[in-house]
């Protein structure tokens, strides 16, 4: 009984091997604060006290520069490119209903004027292609230097 007694759960949480007991203060001016405040934002790090020390230590702090249009961008660019895709899937749909429901001339008459619609949709996304392959040229990659 007496030994059972001596035996403590161990709970809650585990001691750190190194824990930091050492703290400094720093005071900012209403400017400094400003700076700081932008700086760690840039970074993208959620603790202010990882970003000061990653700071002191020269360690390599990570700034991620987002460009609200170039988002923008983006998202309209996959949006369009799902509703094409989505034309691509009518367009087999379209097809199995012409053969089903008319005779091969006539439905061979509609698949003809179908085809043109399509050679001229496949000129407008190459368009799309090239345009986007350049606005990365210009914008994104020249974001990735800065």
């Amino acid at each position: 009984m007496n030994n059972q007694n001596n035996k403590q759960k161990k709970t809650g949480r585990r001691p750190k091997v190194d824990p930091a007991k050492i703290r400094y203060t720093i005071s900012f001016n209403e400017v400094e604060h400003a700076r700081f405040l932008e700086l760690f934002d840039q970074s993208g790090m959620n603790v202010k006290a990882h970003f000061i020390t990653s700071c002191i230590f020269e360690k390599t702090v990570k700034m991620v520069k987002l460009d609200k249009g170039t988002i923008d961008f983006y998202m309209r660019l996959t949006s369009f490119h799902s509703q094409f895709r989505a034309v691509g899937v009518n367009y087999n749909q379209i097809v199995r209903l012409l053969y089903t429901h008319f005779s091969e001339k006539k439905a061979a008459a509609l698949l003809f004027k179908l085809e043109k619609q399509t050679i001229e949709m496949v000129e407008l996304f190459k368009k799309v292609v090239q345009l986007t392959e350049e606005f990365n040229q210009k914008h994104i990659k020249k974001e990735m230097i800065i």
